[in-house]
């Protein structure tokens, strides 16, 4: 979208989203494959360089997927390398410091994904072009206020001018110094980190291996990491410094990097892109003010420490997004956006508990803890476990509902992520349990085994992930179950447990 079209077209969206990064755009993808017209608005003038967070979780994984963005980022990025230490010149040990978990049919993808930011930001976008999304660069929301009904959005343009948009609901993805989050008065507090800072800069260097995570400790108890960045001549470097204002530009860069390396300055060939880095931690007293939202940055800071931050922040668009579409799209009351709110800042708390935790411990091993594979929503007013006496390890009712490879009907492979993938929910009945016909826009059913499949679970991996025996599983569009019911009785089950879901917009889903 060009600076014309919103002096002459944008003077109403459904959602205006403040920011646009890794939370805004992947926001933006899914409420645009949703049909709900939203505007991304970014300060910048280009779409943030740097390769900042370069790790995507295996959950964040399978956000991609769903969004079809993962193809084309797992050509971008690569499994991160081995560490190698180095003292006096040479390099003295190596060591896996992100542990390396195989695949298994229901986790098919089980390690971290190394890609730039800069890189993961630009294939965001471009999916979110291909979807007929857009993003308005170099335009600052500037003012704010809202009623019961609208907000209106004070916008900055890039030749000066100014423009009022109004939109049913704001998303403020603006980052950790949000204008939105102050504009509305919303506090910040966590836990104290260590005073220090740190140089990060992504560098082309000569003379050192791209097979390995080089590490440097210095003695005056500060060090130095390069990173290889997949697919690029570009090393990503952090550099720990002792001072709270240091010198960042090339010259500066080279200058430290010498001091705490075996490199020379001239070896630092070009500094691509530099900046300064604080740690900080903070989780905002609230995520939603009427028809104001805050996601990523924006609501939760955190230590880099285990890779949560990014991860997390995308994670928070893709809960709103649905939602966002339920009450834009299918009628959905207001009220469903609560549960923006009450599913993820527990979630929040609970990686800033993990990354200051990391962050204070020093600890640089990483491990399958932190691929966020275990987070789910159990205490959500939207989960209805209804099976008695779920086996202890069981699935159950609020966690993410595994993949398991199958066949369709008439033998041709499949995976249950292909059921999973879209805007829609997913009914999996399992066995020959009577379920009431559903709207395939907005509810799509899958029958597995039973004398009228629609799957077949040949090798057992989808009785393994879900139960050998007979029932049903709703599941949400972000990938979560939201009900599971035995067989006997499901339909009356079903259509109890999609009360709550028909107040939130599945009214027309029980035909």
């Amino acid at each position: 979208m060009g600076l014309n079209d919103v002096k002459e077209a944008v003077q109403h969206v459904d959602v205006l989203i403040a920011g646009a990064g890794p939370t805004g755009l992947a926001l933006g993808i899914d409420l645009a494959r949703r049909g709900v017209r939203a505007l991304i608005v970014e300060r910048q003038d280009r779409l943030s360089p740097g390769a900042r967070g370069t790790g995507l979780q295996p959950r964040t994984q399978e956000v991609y997927d769903d969004l079809g963005v993962l193809e084309a980022v797992q050509a971008a990025g690569g499994m991160f390398p081995e560490t190698a230490i180095w003292e006096n010149g040479r390099i003295v040990s190596r060591h896996q410091m992100i542990e390396h978990v195989d695949p298994t049919p229901s986790t098919p993808y089980s390690n971290g994904l190394m890609i730039p930011q800069w890189r993961n930001v630009e294939l965001l976008h471009e999916r979110l072009q291909e979807l007929g999304g857009s993003v308005l660069l170099g335009t600052e929301l500037t003012a704010f206020d809202q009623d019961a009904d609208t907000v209106r959005a004070e916008l900055a343009l890039p030749d000066g001018g100014r423009r009022t948009v109004t939109a049913r609901y704001l998303v403020a993805a603006d980052g950790g110094r949000s204008t939105v989050r102050k504009g509305l008065g919303v506090g910040m507090s966590g836990p104290e980190l260590e005073e220090g800072s740190a140089v990060l800069a992504d560098l082309r260097v000569t003379g050192l291996d791209r097979d390995h995570w080089h590490r440097w400790a210095h003695p005056d108890g500060g060090f130095a990491m390069m990173l290889p960045l997949a697919h690029t001549d570009l090393f990503q470097t952090f550099i720990g410094v002792s001072t709270e204002a240091p010198d960042t530009s090339p010259d500066a860069v080279r200058a430290l990097l010498a001091a705490r390396t075996h490199l020379a300055p001239e070896q630092v060939t070009e500094v691509h892109w530099s900046s300064l880095f604080r740690p900080r931690a903070g989780l905002a007293d609230r995520f939603r003010i009427g028809r104001i939202f805050l996601a990523g940055d924006a609501a939760h800071i955190h230590s880099p420490a285990g890779g949560q931050g990014l991860n997390t922040s995308v994670q928070d668009g893709y809960n709103l997004g649905w939602k966002l579409g339920q009450v834009l799209r299918h009628g959905a009351p207001d009220a469903l956006l609560d549960t923006y709110e009450t599913e993820r800042r527990p979630i929040a708390v609970r990686i800033l508990d993990t990354s200051t935790r990391l962050h204070r411990s020093r600890t640089m091993r990483r491990g399958r803890d932190l691929h966020q594979l275990d987070i789910g929503y159990p205490d959500s007013p939207l989960t209805q476990e209804l099976r008695p006496d779920v086996p202890e390890g069981a699935l159950r009712a609020g966690y993410r509902a595994p993949d398991a490879p199958c066949r369709t009907a008439d033998g041709a492979p499949f995976r249950l992520f292909d059921a999973l993938r879209g805007p829609h929910f997913t009914l999996l009945v399992l066995g020959d349990a009577e379920v009431p016909p559903l709207d395939d826009e907005l509810v799509r059913t899958y029958r597995i085994g039973g004398r009228t499949p629609d799957l077949l679970d040949p090798d057992g991996h989808i009785g393994d992930a879900y139960g050998s025996g007979p029932g049903v599983f709703l599941v949400r569009p972000d990938g979560y179950v939201a009900v599971a019911a035995p067989a006997e009785g499901a339909a009356g089950h079903l259509a109890a447990a999609l009360e709550p879901y028909r107040a939130a917009g599945l009214a027309g889903a029980v035909r």
